[in-house]
C-alpha cells in the first residue's frame, strides 16, 4: 500500500512579518524610525570631518569623507522644519543611507538602536503630525507613550539630492 504524499504550502503574508527599523531620536521631542533596507551604517563623526559648502541651504551641512566615497550631510531635523539637534556638537551622530545607489549622510540627536515592526502597525499620518513632515513619511506608529515616525528614505534623498544638484549647479 502507498502512502500519498501531502504537501502543504503555507507562504506567511508579508505584512504579518515584522520588518527591522534603524530607531534615533531627531531632536528632543521626536523619535522616528527608518527601515533596515536603506540603511547602510549609523557612525559618529567629529564635526570637523565634514565640510561646510558654502550657498547652501541652511539644512545641508556639507560634505564628507565616508569609505573613500564622498557624500552631502544633512541636518535632518532642520530639513523638517523641526527644533534642530543641540548645539554645540563636538561629533555627528550619521546614519548613512543608499537609495538607488544615491548615499546621503543624516544627522540626527541620537541612535537608539533597531526595533522590529508589523507593516499592519504603520496608520497614516495625515493628522497625526504636521502637514510640511508628511511627504517624508511612510506613516506613524504608536508604541508605548510615543509615536514613532516612519522615515521614506526614498524621499529624503531625493528632496536632499534635488536641493544639493540645484544649489552646486548655480555656484
Amino acid at each position: 500500500m502507498t502512502n500519498p504524499k501531502v504537501t502543504l504550502y503555507y507562504q506567511p503574508s508579508q505584512k504579518s512579518l515584522p520588518d527591522s527599523y534603524l530607531k534615533f531620536q531627531l531632536n528632543q521631542q521626536t523619535t522616528a524610525v527608518l527601515s533596515i533596507h536603506h540603511t547602510q551604517e549609523a557612525i559618529i563623526v567629529p564635526v570637523t570631518s565634514v565640510t561646510a559648502i558654502p550657498n547652501m541651504p541652511a539644512f545641508i551641512l556639507g560634505l564628507m569623507n565616508w569609505r573613500s566615497r564622498i557624500i552631502w550631510v544633512i541636518d535632518l531635523p532642520k530639513m523638517f522644519n523641526l527644533e534642530g539637534v543641540d548645539y554645540p556638537l563636538q561629533q555627528y551622530n550619521i546614519i548613512v543611507v543608499n537609495v538607488e545607489s544615491m548615499v546621503l549622510g543624516l544627522v540626527v540627536q541620537e541612535i537608539k538602536g533597531t526595533i522590529k515592526l508589523i507593516a499592519d502597525d504603520i496608520h497614516s499620518p495625515i493628522g497625526q503630525v504636521a502637514a510640511s513632515l508628511v511627504p517624508y513619511l511612510c506613516g506613524c506608529v504608536e508604541q508605548k507613550e510615543e509615536t514613532l515616525l516612519v522615515l521614506d528614505a526614498q524621499n529624503i534623498v531625493n528632496y536632499a539630492n534635488s536641493c544639493t544638484d540645484y544649489s552646486s549647479s548655480k555656484v
